[in-house]
């Protein structure tokens, strides 16, 4: 990532370096996150983060952190830094003279005439994070100490010093293994020279503080256990690989190793590449069943809606992947069986399906072997909106969906405070039921042209037909110029919200084409940033434009201001369905601006969301699998809106 930028002198300044987080992923579900001078500021930060099948296949973090001590001379200068309370101790940081991205992490330290490298390489296809120490420059030996803190929890969770925490360690080649807890792994720590021995001295290191979390108002300190360190010698041009692992390694080969998977990473020369890149790391393949992450570092694996949503751009836009596509498509089919056909709290989510296929479609799939293969999931999701299927959504005799449940947010705005959602939108919901007839749309189609379904036209075609004669007399509001975001028995709610893009998104829109520049325009002038698509209008009370503060702010902001980058392919295409070639250039002034922002949040990644207000500061998820799909969409978008002008 040589295009990414930092300032090199504010790396010692804390309010500039922990507010920019390192990122990596695996295709095992593992991840490595901390900030860039691997100070860890939430819960979620460590090393070593993997994914357990015996847990249910949550993800836990073995690996907090691994601090460097320099002894020189008879002097010894800590390279680590922790929390405690409001004091950070030690304060390795101010040591800091560089970091660097590219290939992976490393960050350079300075301590005297010593001049320090170390890298993070978290294995692409292991629970192994592999870390690199060049003493580059040095007038004398040093001697190097590496102090591991463990963790084995749950990342979600924090742990305290207890007495049920095995303490003792196994010993291995070049190195030590410990299982904290019965039913953990072994986390086996070594070293790439034999020189290096371990001391065994554990100690628990008490109220480790992440300011994240405290900042948040949430639970914020924890107790590590320190079993010890390792130490050895080094001269200049010494090079000292590190390995943490469940498994036993072969501790001569680290250099090589990490050397090898290094050359085999790609070359990242801008932020195009940047969304190919993360495309990848977004597609678990634990147990050799790929499934899409929604997000780093606490997002899960294989989530309905998030899938669906972000599966075109993460296969097809970002490499053109068609099996990678039906591979995820089809284990999500069979890992989600209860929402797509009986309950779900996203009543919207299981209709999505219907979009993803007619962008495989639109891709160059064979339509007729598509519809063979995928066409009884289509028409069972339809099935199941019938009156009596589902208790959270059902069809109305006005051809309307109607999602309703007391105190339950039926949609993708599903913030609560108090038990209460904070968008409840019960009632016909505008983008629920743009999904409906598109879906509806492409069933009859794809049925009438290649089905063998006796009497589904027959049955559907109808309800399409009632679908779309409902639709705009229930969302149009002629004074407004716009649709409403829901309907209830009060009449049309107006909060000017994104969620009508979607009528204008689908391949089957249920609003007349006369009245879509009107909804586009209003949603350009109220809701469109160069960092996303705001989530309400900032001319609305209700509207929050900072994602800061408590929980509770934070809950009141998510959905009433925050803007959302995965809005941008909604509205991209609206507007090169609405204004053909001359919304490229504003197409391109909305993707680039995401580009300017790799160097802060998550280095090198595309973040959840952002302030409604400037200077829109990223939040959210530090990785975000519908924000890189989104841009991937709308980069694809723009490459064939340039085919279509030659």
């Amino acid at each position: 990532m040589a295009f990414l930028k930092f300032n090199k002198a504010e790396l010692v300044n804390l309010s500039y370096s922990l507010k920019r987080e390192i990122i990596s992923a695996n295709k095992t579900g593992a991840y490595c996150n901390t900030s860039i001078i691997t100070c860890n500021t939430r819960r979620y930060h460590g090393l070593l983060s993997i994914m357990l099948d015996r847990f249910g296949g949550d993800k836990y973090l073995l690996l907090s952190a691994l601090d460097e001590t320099f002894i020189v001379g008879g002097q010894q200068f800590n390279l680590g830094i922790h929390c405690y309370g409001d004091i950070y101790e030690p304060r390795g940081h101010k040591y800091v003279v560089d970091f660097d991205a590219d290939p992976v992490p490393a960050i350079t330290y300075k301590v005297g005439e010593v001049v320090f490298r170390k890298s993070l390489l978290l294995m692409p296809d292991k629970d192994q994070i592999l870390i690199k120490y060049e003493l580059l420059s040095s007038p004398a030996k040093v001697t190097l100490q590496l102090r591991p803190f463990l963790a084995f929890r749950n990342i979600h969770a924090l742990t305290r010093e207890n007495g049920s925490a095995n303490t003792g360690f196994g010993k291995v080649q070049n190195g030590a293994s410990f299982r904290m807890y019965a039913n953990f792994p072994d986390l086996v720590l070594q070293t790439s020279r034999e020189g290096f021995k371990y001391v065994h001295s554990p100690s628990w290191y008490k109220g480790i503080t992440y300011s994240d979390e405290y900042r948040r108002g949430f639970d914020c300190t924890e107790d590590l256990m320190v079993p010890g360190w390792f130490e050895g010698v080094l001269k200049e041009g010494d090079t000292l690989l590190f390995s943490a692992s469940k498994d036993e390694e072969y501790s001569a080969g680290f250099k090589r190793l990490f050397d090898n998977t290094v050359a085999k990473i790609a070359p990242i020369t801008d932020g195009r590449d940047q969304l190919r890149h993360w495309a990848g790391l977004f597609i678990c393949n634990h147990n050799g069943r790929k499934k899409i992450t929604a997000g780093f570092s606490w997002m899960y694996t294989g989530l309905l809606r998030e899938t669906l949503q972000a599966l075109p751009g993460l296969t097809l836009y970002a490499g053109g992947d068609k099996h990678a596509f039906e591979e995820i498509l089809d284990n999500l089919i069979a890992d989600e069986q209860e929402r797509l056909f009986r309950r779900t709290t996203q009543v919207e989510a299981p209709l999505y399906l219907a979009t993803v296929l007619q962008a495989y479609i639109a891709f160059g799939a064979d339509p007729a072997k598509v519809w063979k293969k995928y066409g009884i999931i289509v028409k069972g999701i339809l099935e199941s909106y019938l009156p009596g299927e589902r208790k959270e959504v059902a069809m109305h005799p006005n051809g309307l969906l109607w999602a309703q449940m007391d105190r339950v947010a039926l949609s993708w705005m599903n913030a609560y405070i108090g038990g209460n959602p904070v968008t409840e939108r019960a009632g016909y919901q505008v983008e629920t039921n743009a999904l409906w007839y598109n879906c509806i749309c492409f069933a009859v189609e794809m049925e009438a042209k290649f089905g063998a379904t006796k009497g589904f036209v027959e049955k559907w075609a109808p309800i399409r037909d009632i679908v779309k004669l409902n639709y705009q007399p229930t969302f149009w509001n002629a004074s407004r110029g716009c649709l409403a975001d829901y309907v209830d028995n009060n009449g049309q709610n107006m909060d000017i919200r994104p969620n009508q893009l979607v009528a204008l998104w689908v391949d089957y829109s249920p609003l007349d084409e006369m009245l879509q520049p009107s909804v586009f325009r209003i949603v350009a002038n109220e809701l469109e940033t160069r960092r996303g698509i705001r989530t309400l209008s900032p001319r609305d009370e209700k509207y929050k434009g900072v994602y800061e503060g408590s929980q509770i702010d934070r809950d009141l902001a998510y959905h009433q201001g925050s803007t959302r980058t995965f809005l941008l392919e909604y509205y991209v295409k609206a507007g090169f369905k609405l204004q053909s070639e001359s919304f490229y250039k504003k197409a391109e002034w909305l993707i680039q601006g995401f580009f300017e922002d790799l160097g802060k949040h998550g280095v090198g990644a595309f973040s959840e969301l952002y302030d409604g207000d400037p200077p829109q500061e990223p939040h959210g998820a530090i990785a975000s699998a519908l924000s890189t799909a989104a841009l991937l969409a709308v980069d694809h978008m723009m490459n064939q809106n340039k085919e279509e002008r030659k």
